[in-house]
């Protein structure tokens, strides 16, 4: 699958030169509705084992929930682990992977940060504003921003503030089991997000897409 890079740009940066990136790439992302109701979504993950980076991406129909694609790629880690900068680690081995697919999603869904980032610019941001791609973010673990009390039913959901801004939110995607954050990477409106992540997760908290793809980012092995 041929995919084209907006924005364009080094990956080869100083921590200093990404973080200034990141504040220019913010002001390209775009919170609006999905053009029309998506019938797949593809779940991205990366995997990293010593200085080896391994990508999966997992294209599932919508909304049965059924593979239609896989694709891994591997490649040396780009970039130093450094809170905030994880884009500059993982999508220089995504995109590659993203060119192996047969099938073209209709939405990438990312086990990231999207919106909910201290410079609104996480790695669902920043993969979906280089590909205009619609892009959603659910992170199982809170980057920054703060919320009020979660119920303990599934679907219960709180507000992720940060700086009087709502830049995501937590959401239970099963009873009695910590949340995730969801916010919008590109293209989607939060509502949007967090409908696709509660109708992607019937069975387990890790909506299916990247559930799917976290599994094949960890197998071994040859690559085809």
């Amino acid at each position: 699958m041929h995919i084209e890079v907006h924005h364009p740009h080094r990956w080869d940066v100083t921590p200093k030169e990404a973080v200034a990136i990141q504040r220019t790439l913010a002001d390209q992302v775009r919170e609006e509705p999905l053009a029309e109701p998506p019938q797949t979504i593809a779940g991205i993950d990366v995997s990293i084992r010593g200085d080896l980076a391994q990508a999966a991406i997992v294209v599932l129909t919508f909304p049965g929930l059924e593979v239609l694609d896989r694709a891994i790629h591997r490649a040396e880690v780009p970039f130093p682990y450094i809170s905030g900068l994880l884009s500059f680690r993982e999508v220089p081995v995504i995109l590659p992977a993203l060119e192996k697919l047969t099938v073209r999603p209709d939405v990438l869904m990312t086990d990231s940060q999207g919106r909910a980032h201290p410079r609104r610019m996480g790695l669902a941001c920043h993969l979906g504003v280089l590909l205009d791609w619609p892009t959603v973010g659910v992170a199982k673990t809170r980057l920054t921003g703060h919320f009020s009390e979660l119920g303990e039913e599934k679907g219960s959901r709180a507000d992720l503030m940060h700086k009087d801004e709502c830049i995501g939110v937590v959401l239970r995607t099963r009873m009695n089991i910590k949340p995730v954050y969801v916010s919008v990477g590109h293209r989607v409106t939060l509502e949007e997000a967090v409908d696709l992540t509660l109708a992607c997760a019937p069975r387990y908290k890790i909506p299916e897409p990247t559930r799917q793809a976290h599994h094949l980012s960890r197998e071994k092995g040859p690559i085809a």
